[in-house]
């Protein structure tokens, strides 16, 4: 019995474990350019594993020693992924540019072991759906044939490096190959070339025999590029000290050479997206959204900000990039919403501009309010530009603070604003980020039919971002979406199944919809021919049907009769997802196939293995088994 329990408490442990591993793989970004695609690549398909883990953990295996030694060694190997990865963006990007074999190998060893660790998992043990099944199958497919190779990017930029620290100590430096290697290592601020000496100064303190020997070098080139970056108006660059520059050096260097305005107050950086807050003073866009993050005060002077509304300083950014052309830099690529270029007139239409609606959208009279959020609202629908004008010049929290008012036509306006400006992928997050969530589910409950729709046309438009999944279903939206479902307009009912089918490909927002109702109506809409929603409602179905709770919720009503419907004369794909259903259902009773069964559904299940899309195909195939050996009992 202990040993019994133990093993239990190893389990409990190891999924847990296994789940957290992956979200932390997840969650790495900013790769170093150097294996960038290897690193996308192998966190893609561990991010496939995330639903397997997941569903384990809600319904764990039967515990034996094959099954805890098989999630043992997956546990391993995902460790070892998971700092493989790490290792390229903490790490030193020279030194990943000059073992990019010895990296490889690395790259090509986890996917191997992990080909060969899921090729051992024990499916016999396991109560996993068959959709998770099939997503495990594809991940194993993609770990076997990988076999990553260098980039021959990386090969010229090995080429480059070899020949800079050829040069030797001391030597003068050619320029344009210093430039060259800065742009390609992404080494273009003083801040990126004391992190990239900080990662070869801890490589120094480890005693690495493979890197000892030409870690001076390094050092010594990345003197040489900092001084590069410092002294860009020079044709070449000829060592000024032996000894690396001090920071009181490099300080009374970059004042001579850099104008005080084009520093970001916050990190004494050159700006390459300048912003202009409050109280009128300007900062690095990143910078001081990330101080706002926990403040409300300039960071230079000390006062409370009426509002947080950052306004790109266009004339002051234009100014940095001919200064920077000047003195032979390279001109900032500022990663804006758009990465177009905008002039400072901000103007959208007639004699209104962008921050003249913005002013009247914080004003105290309704009419304002009204008028400008409906202007607001045609401006995001007419073209891509206007949505990224009114986003950049900071509409958003502004749209957000009006959800909350009771002006009917204001309120629809600005979810519909926001809804319009959210069909840009890069603004979605800037929405999520501004707490609208929370006050669009307010309106999904409480607001007119034609605010309720739009605010469940918004969530969906935000959920096509996976981690938007969780934080939209977390915060509330799945219960009044349901509630759509049941009782909005047919347009609500279809906003309602167009979110809540993003939401449910997030494993953990399924329990959540069967807790708040959503079987019921589902297959309400499902067996009404007349609402026009019978494919929506399969595929949400299909979905529900992959997990315990709703599998048990759909068996516990008479949904054949109304599958039979589909197999006879549904599309392709909705009786594939019938199909899933129908096999999901058998999977925790076989009563169901045998009511299918005395409907006739072998007949059907044969035309799908002759004529069905391939995962439908493979569907009736197990289906027709399976009713083989019912009706042989």
């Amino acid at each position: 019995m202990g040993e019994v329990e133990q093993e239990g408490n190893c389990i409990d442990v190891l999924l847990p474990s296994l789940l957290g591993i992956v979200n932390d793989v997840i969650r790495l970004k900013d790769f170093h350019h150097v294996h960038r695609r290897q690193c996308l690549n192998l966190v893609r398909r561990i991010k496939l594993l995330q639903s397997f883990f997941e569903e384990l953990k809600e319904s764990p295996p039967q515990i034996s020693d094959t099954v805890i030694n098989t999630f043992k060694k997956l546990e391993t190997i995902l460790h070892s992924a998971k700092t493989l990865l790490e290792s390229s963006i903490l790490g030193s990007k020279i030194y990943l540019v000059l073992q990019h074999d010895f990296i490889l190998k690395g790259f090509n060893q986890v996917n191997n072991e992990m080909e060969k660790a899921l090729e051992e998992i024990p499916w016999s043990l396991l109560d996993v759906s068959e959709d998770v099944r099939e997503q495990v199958d594809l991940v194993h497919g993609q770990f076997k044939r990988a076999k990553e190779q260098v980039d021959s990017q990386d090969i010229q930029l090995y080429g480059d490096l070899m020949l800079a620290i050829s040069q030797g100590k001391g030597s003068d430096f050619d320029l344009t190959l210093l430039r060259r290697l800065a742009n390609e290592l992404q080494l273009k601020t003083l801040a990126e070339l004391e992190a990239e000496v900080h990662a070869l100064q801890n490589l120094m303190e480890k005693h690495n025999p493979e890197v000892d020997g030409s870690l001076e070098q390094m050092l010594d080139l990345m003197k040489q590029m900092k001084k590069a970056l410092l002294v860009g108006s020079t044709e070449r660059v000829t060592a000024l000290h032996e000894e690396p520059l001090s920071p009181s050096d490099t300080e009374s260097i970059c004042a001579t050479m850099i104008p005080d305005d084009y520093l970001c107050p916050i990190s004494l950086e050159i700006m390459n997206d300048p912003v202009i807050i409050a109280t009128g003073q300007t900062y690095e866009r990143a910078n001081i959204q990330k101080w706002l993050e926990e403040n409300r005060t300039c960071p230079k002077t000390s006062q409370v900000l009426a509002h947080t509304t950052l306004t790109p300083n266009f004339v002051l950014r234009s100014l940095i990039n001919q200064w920077r052309e000047a003195n032979g830099l390279e001109i900032s690529a500022v990663d804006s919403i758009s990465g177009a270029a905008h002039n400072s007139s901000n103007s959208c239409s007639g004699d209104s501009t962008i921050d003249e609606l913005i002013a009247k959208l914080s004003s105290r009279q309704i009419q304002d309010q009204r008028a400008a959020t409906a202007e607001l609202r045609l401006l995001a629908k007419n073209s891509a530009e206007n949505r990224i004008r009114i986003a950049e010049a900071g509409a958003i929290p502004h749209l957000v603070a009006l959800l909350t008012t009771h002006d009917v036509e204001v309120l629809e306006n600005a979810i519909t604003a926001l809804l319009n400006v959210s069909i840009h992928d890069h603004i979605k997050g800037l929405v999520v980020q501004a707490g609208a969530i929370p006050h669009i589910v307010t309106a999904l409950k409480y607001g007119s039919m034609k605010a309720r729709e739009n605010a469940a046309a918004t969530l969906f438009s935000l959920s096509t971002v996976n981690e938007h999944k969780l934080t939209i279903g977390a915060l509330g939206a799945i219960p009044p979406l349901v509630d759509l479902l049941k009782h909005g307009s047919p347009q609500g009912k279809k906003d309602a199944a167009s979110a809540l089918f993003n939401l449910l490909i997030y494993q953990g927002n399924k329990p959540r919809a069967v807790r708040a109702g959503v079987v019921k109506p589902i297959i309400a809409l499902m067996s009404n021919s007349q609402a026009g929603m019978r494919d929506e409602a399969v595929s949400i179905l299909a979905l529900l049907s992959t997990h315990e709770e709703g599998r048990r919720a759909i068996s516990r009503i008479s949904l054949v009769p109304a599958l039979m419907s589909i197999f006879h004369d549904g599309s392709p794909r909705t009786k594939e997802n019938a199909a899933a259903i129908l096999l999901a259902l058998v999977f925790d009773n076989p009563q169901h196939l045998t009511t299918a069964g005395r409907l006739g559904i072998k007949k059907h299940l044969v035309d799908l293995v002759q004529s069905g899309t391939e995962r439908a195909k493979r569907k009736a195939s197990r289906l027709l088994e399976h009713l083989a050996m019912l009706q042989a009992e």
